[in-house]
């Protein structure tokens, strides 16, 4: 009798928990995953919807590549190398143990090889290779590893190398490759390669193909990127990307044990965020949002467009009001390129910037000639 007056008790309790604290109550902490760290965010804004030890110090192993790749594809957006140039693989990066793709001294790839062998092969030459072709020097492709983790927030993050074999003193955080990852999805071209699954590297007589190391590119539906890491003081690492009815998701798994795990947690992380939230469509690229007035033009204005997609994802319940804030240039002064940054439409929540969006000139527009400024002025007089 006593027993049953208990329990009672606490049914009771718990009702008038639920009653007057049903958000609490019913919490979703999300999902409990075998691994050292994890993180997961949303690619189109980079908000982190949820997150285990994120902070927590770990060994990138070849998930480092990410941040070689896209010291890489910057420097052919800015037009500082091209993916038709030629690279000579020094006896240094030819000399790289671990993951490689046996390139030999003397031998010349073109950039785009070298991608492919760094995205698809995980080759250590490769990534030396690149390294001292973008930078110069070896050493000074090291600092601007450091300078862009610094340029983009990964405050607990330092690169020693571009390959990611152990080192004491090459070090990252889940958090930080996060923000690494969302950059680089963005980047021109970066998706393209690291979904690649096979790749004829070599042909005969001595063939060699490339398999990505990433099998959930073959095991779960929408992915396309992005790198694994293995080593014995890292343990399994994978930074994945997947994207389902135009929701695309970040997920970072570090420091896992089993064989396996780093693709079994990665996807019990994806299906948490497909099952937990949706993604909200508020403007497709290219679309216009306004135009600016263009001094010493063919032409008196210039549209302006998105640069990209701007949605963001949330839970499936969420009835927040959203607001958008725009700023422009004044005016333009031409030649005006198309594309060029001329503005930023940030959406906020609560009064908070959720993420914002860069906008650009949807059109080129020419320098008028002297006749066209004469004109105007006469028609302004």
């Amino acid at each position: 009798m006593h027993q049953k007056k208990t329990i009672g008790i606490l049914l009771s309790l718990i009702l008038l928990l639920l009653f007057l604290f049903p958000g609490a109550a019913l919490a979703d902490t999300g999902p409990q995953l075998n691994c050292k760290s994890a993180v997961l965010l949303d690619g189109s804004s980079g908000a982190v919807l949820y997150e285990m030890k994120g902070d927590e110090k770990a060994y990138p192993a070849s998930v480092t590549k990410i941040m070689t790749m896209t010291l890489i594809l910057e420097a052919v957006e800015q037009g500082s190398v091209s993916f038709d140039d030629t690279v000579m693989v020094s006896e240094a990066a030819a000399s790289m143990g671990g993951s490689q793709v046996y390139l030999y001294p003397g031998e010349t790839r073109t950039v785009d090889e070298m991608l492919v062998a760094i995205a698809v092969g995980s080759g250590n030459d490769a990534s030396y290779a690149m390294a001292e072709f973008i930078g110069g020097t070896y050493d000074n492709f090291i600092t601007m590893m450091n300078e862009k983790a610094k340029e983009l927030g990964m405050s607990g993050t330092h690169f020693a190398n571009p390959h990611g074999l152990h080192d004491e003193n090459h070090y990252t955080t889940a958090q930080d490759l996060g923000k690494l990852a969302y950059h680089a999805i963005h980047l021109p071209h970066f998706l393209e390669y690291t979904s690649i699954y096979e790749y004829e590297f070599r042909p005969e007589p001595n063939l060699l193909t490339l398999w990505n190391t990433n099998r959930l590119l073959k095991w779960y539906e929408g992915a396309d990127g992005i790198k694994t890491g293995y080593t014995s003081e890292a343990g399994r690492n994978l930074v994945a990307s997947a994207v389902r009815d135009g929701m695309r998701l970040i997920t970072v798994v570090l420091g896992c044990e089993e064989r396996q795990a780093h693709f079994k947690e990665s996807m019990n992380l994806l299906n948490y965020g497909f099952n937990s939230f949706s993604y909200k469509l508020l403007h497709a690229a290219g679309e216009e949002i306004a135009t600016i007035p263009v001094s010493k033009g063919k032409q008196d204005f210039v549209p302006v467009i998105l640069s990209r997609e701007a949605g963001y994802t949330t839970t499936k319940n969420d009835q927040s009001i959203l607001t958008e804030e725009i700023s422009l240039e004044p005016m333009l002064k031409a030649p005006v390129a198309a594309g060029e940054v001329c503005g930023e439409l940030k959406i906020c929540k609560e009064g908070e910037v959720l993420f914002s969006v860069e906008l650009v000139a949807g059109e080129s527009v020419e320098k008028g000639g002297w006749f066209r400024s004469w004109g105007k002025l006469l028609k302004y007089l």
